[in-house]
């Protein structure tokens, strides 16, 4: 445990914001008296994930990795940014 004064751990805030991450506590102190403490925020812990709770429940379609029809393919590759019938908003596009 380290102890400093307020004006020591204005100047080096961030070099005892790294230590009390690393696991140290430092006391801040005034006039020679703790006032406060800086110590590292727990990590939350989440919880534990179920493998599987879907299993059974949803369907992928046998053709669902098949390659897109070449019509398809060419509207997304060479299509217009915009349909033809949609101008673009001009401060969208700034």
């Amino acid at each position: 445990m380290t102890t400093v004064n307020i004006h020591e751990a204005k100047t080096h805030l961030s070099r005892y914001v790294e230590q009390a991450a690393a696991g140290e506590e430092i006391i801040i102190a005034k006039a020679g008296k703790p006032v406060a403490r800086l110590v590292p925020l727990e990590a939350k812990a989440l919880p534990s994930r179920k493998l599987g709770l879907l299993a059974g429940k949803l369907r992928v379609p046998d053709g669902f990795d098949d390659q897109l029809p070449d019509e398809i393919l060419d509207l997304f590759l060479n299509g217009p940014i915009f349909p033809p019938d949609v101008e673009p908003n001009p401060q969208e596009t700034q």
